[in-house]
């Protein structure tokens, strides 16, 4: 029988958790989207630090904005969102069935994993009609691609070097 591992929590409490604590990280959406930070970088080593230190300090925004595709993507295309809307209606449906009785197949009692297993399998053939694979390699390429763009071209350095201290940086790179 198919477990997951023990250090592997799916539980709704960790979710919660987690995406708690992207909402205490996240910047002020004010800074991440000013105008006045974007500029050029003046290296390709400068470059390369620049996207690591704005990945670092924006990435809960990035999962916000990888979020907000993902709500594009299902809101302008109503198959899809109908799909998944059955395919979760169907999860919370066995969920409420799986905690008055367990739910038995030919004599075999199927684990609540089993019965979400089953269907997601089922939905597949759903999924690929509605067009969910060109929907998911959409919202990937099109996070990947401003998420390059900002972290790329936002000086992430005019907030977290003070004013003095940028001088000293530009004599460093000459």
């Amino acid at each position: 029988m198919f477990q997951l591992p023990k250090q592997l929590s799916l539980s709704s409490l960790a979710a919660k958790e987690w995406i708690g604590q992207r909402r205490e990280t996240i910047r002020p959406w004010a800074l991440f989207i000013n105008t006045a930070h974007l500029r050029a970088p003046s290296s390709l080593p400068r470059l390369s630090k620049r996207v690591v230190k704005n990945i670092e300090y924006f990435h809960s925004n990035y999962f916000f904005v990888f979020l907000g595709l993902i709500a594009y993507c299902l809101i302008t295309s109503p198959l899809l969102l109908i799909a998944v809307a059955a395919s979760l209606g169907a999860c919370y449906i066995l969920s409420l069935k799986n905690s008055e009785r367990k739910i038995s197949f030919m004599g075999h009692e199927l684990t609540l994993v089993q019965q979400y297993g089953l269907i997601a399998v089922c939905s597949f053939p759903i999924f690929y009609l509605a067009g969910a694979g060109a929907a998911l390699f959409w919202v990937l390429g099109t996070s990947f691609f401003i998420i390059a763009l900002h972290a790329s071209f936002y000086n992430i350095d005019a907030i977290l070097i003070p004013e003095e201290d940028r001088f000293d940086l530009v004599i460093e790179e000459v």
